[in-house]
């Protein structure tokens, strides 16, 4: 029997606006770096900077594709989506790898004319600049990505890896500037070779975004830990023999379950659909994040010729 689902909970709704948050929190940071960065790395000399500014501008406009996935997938199921607009949610997260993937190529391309190229030396002070944006990039990417596996959403995490990428690249740069300065005249081309350094980072990290965000798109199952709390719940309510299958997936912040559960065959239809209701209520009490249950009830020997079925295969 299909559950009538429930609508968003204030439990939902403040894990959507947690993200959204922290989310505004990074725009606001990444937009403050790349005007300070790509300044420093212009007057300073440094494509290093300049390409980890770039970055930092590139995170302002995936954090708000990220920003408007989260506000469109926290809207209730309506006639057009009745299981939700949850999928919103890991196309941000697609885009966001998708967009970091380009930076990184874009990096790439540019530091290698960069290292054919003639240039002046990175200035001094740019390794101060550089230092400031790592800390406060990793920070960033901590705080981030805290909050984004509390609330089990692929979109922060890959926004939090963009955090972890730019620190990243600030770490590469900063490490060829040094080398730059260090080396003198014939080394002007090191902080080159660590922004080409830094995009293939960000290039496989982005490859690291994109995966799960595809994987999610095609309903691949969520972590067991669910699928092992349903089974135990429904399997606690009285008249439940035994289980069959479970099966659940993934819809933005919420889940949805379909469950067979095994009763005594002697069962009046009405005295079966109870015990389905009961197992229904029961999980949508005991998990918040469970937006609907799908309940099958089948007699207890039918699941005795299916596991004869199987056995013979």
């Amino acid at each position: 029997m299909p559950s009538k689902g429930k609508p968003a909970s204030t439990a939902m709704f403040n894990i959507g606006e947690k993200g959204m948050r922290s989310t505004l929190v990074g725009i606001m940071v990444n937009l403050c770096l790349a005007l300070t960065k790509c300044s420093a790395g212009f007057f300073g000399h440094s494509f290093a900077l300049i390409a980890d500014g770039l970055e930092s501008a590139a995170d302002v406009l995936t954090g708000l594709v990220v920003y408007l996935g989260l506000k469109i997938a926290m809207r209730p199921p309506d006639k057009d989506h009745p299981y939700g607009h949850g999928k919103a949610e890991p196309i941000a997260a697609l885009a966001v790898g998708l967009a970091l993937m380009v930076a990184a190529i874009a990096i790439a391309f540019e530091s290698i004319h960069g290292i054919v190229t003639p240039h002046p030396p990175p200035a001094p002070y740019t390794l101060v600049v550089l230092a400031g944006v790592l800390i406060i990039k990793e920070l960033l990417f901590r705080h981030v990505n805290s909050v984004g596996e509390s609330i089990g959403s692929i979109a922060v995490r890959s926004d939090a890896w963009h955090h972890r990428s730019d620190a990243i690249t600030s770490a590469f740069a900063f490490a060829g500037v040094s080398i730059a300065l260090i080396g003198g005249e014939g080394w002007e081309a090191a902080d080159r070779w660590a922004a080409l350094g830094a995009a293939c980072v960000i290039l496989y990290n982005a490859w690291r975004q994109i995966r799960p965000a595809v994987l999610e798109l095609g309903d691949i199952a969520p972590d067991p830990g669910t699928e092992t709390q349903i089974r135990r719940i429904a399997s606690h309510v009285p008249g439940v023999l035994g289980l069959d299958k479970c099966f659940v997936r993934k819809m933005g912040f919420n889940f949805y379950a379909d469950l067979h559960i095994v009763v005594d065959g002697g069962l009046s239809v009405r005295d079966g659909h109870h015990i389905a209701h009961q197992v229904e209520d029961k999980i949508l009490k005991a998990l918040p994040a469970v937006s609907e249950v799908l309940v099958h009830v089948e007699p207890e020997e039918e699941l005795v010729i299916k596991q004869r079925a199987r056995d013979h295969r």
